[in-house]
Order: structure tokens, then C-alpha cells, then sequence
């Protein structure tokens, strides 16, 4: 007889599926860094690409091949990895006590000004998932290019609770 595995993130997984999303597999980097580091009760993550299934579902500037509504779902999904890179550091997304701080970077074609609106995804998908737990400082960047041509790029910092706070 093996023992049960307990469910990872019960409460955080069924309230991403009420939302009609998962936790996708974590992303693997693209370059010579690790997804998430835990330092005190703080995970910060690496910055996190719209990865669906190993592949970018769409490419370019945001405000040209790419729209602001089209990049808000973007960020919804680098959200999504950037969770995914949590839990799989810490192993539990329901000892979660609060989002500290979004950066969000989005590749902005020049006469693109809305950046705060595209990064909104990611924060309303936050709200929605932690609640009050997930109001957050944040940071909405405009930038000429990201990896892979990317159109949206995506770092969380989050506070877990005492209990997965490290004992001295």
C-alpha cells in the first residue's frame, strides 16, 4: 500500500479552476537562471514568458502585430507561469499570504501607451484568485524588445506565510 500524495494548492487550483484555468507544467528558462527563489518568507520569480505548452502564442510589439487586449491575456498567462514557478519552489500556493509586487514589461510598438491596462491582466487574475491577499504594488514598463520577441514579460513577488517562513 503507498501512502496518498496530498493535493498541491487544494484551495488555490480549485479557485483557478472556478476561473477556467490551471497551473501549467513550470517553463523552463531560457537562459542561465532558475524560475523562483525563496529568500526569508519572500519567493521572488525570474521574469516569466507567455508560455502555453513550450511556445509563445503570439510574438511581436504590443499596439502593432499585437493588441492590448490580445497582451492582458498574455499577462494573464505569464501569471499563471509565474504561480506555477512558486509552487513548484515551495510547494504549496495556499500558504500564499500576500502578492508583494507585479513588474510587468511589455513590448510596446512607440505610440503604445497602455502598458498599466495590459498588466492588468495579470493583476485582476490575481485579485480574483487571492482576494484581498492579492492587491499588490506594481510597476507597468514599456520596452523596445523582450526574449523571443515576446510580447509580455512578467516578475511576482510573493509572501508566504510563518509556517513556510524558514526557522532560524
Amino acid at each position: 500500500m503507498t501512502d496518498a500524495v496530498p493535493a498541491r494548492s487544494p484551495r488555490t487550483r480549485a479557485r483557478l479552476a472556478e476561473l477556467g484555468h490551471a497551473l501549467p507544467e513550470v517553463a523552463a528558462p531560457v537562459a542561465a537562471y532558475v524560475p523562483a527563489v525563496r529568500t526569508g518568507s519572500h519567493v521572488h520569480t525570474s521574469g516569466q514568458l507567455p508560455f502555453v505548452d513550450g511556445a509563445l502564442p503570439r510574438t511581436g510589439k504590443v499596439g502593432a502585430e499585437v493588441t492590448g487586449e490580445q497582451a492582458a491575456e498574455l499577462a494573464a498567462t505569464c501569471c499563471l507561469n509565474a504561480l506555477a514557478a512558486v509552487e513548484a519552489l515551495v510547494g504549496d500556493l495556499d500558504q500564499v499570504v500576500r502578492i508583494v509586487k507585479v513588474t510587468g514589461f511589455v513590448a510596446s510598438d512607440p505610440s503604445f501607451t497602455g502598458q498599466p491596462a495590459v498588466i492588468n491582466g495579470a493583476s485582476t487574475l490575481l485579485g480574483e484568485v487571492f482576494g484581498e491577499a492579492g492587491s499588490h504594488a506594481r510597476s507597468a514598463v514599456g520596452v523596445a524588445v523582450l526574449p523571443l520577441d515576446a510580447p509580455v514579460e512578467l516578475e511576482l513577488v510573493v509572501e508566504l506565510s510563518a509556517s513556510l517562513a524558514p526557522t532560524a
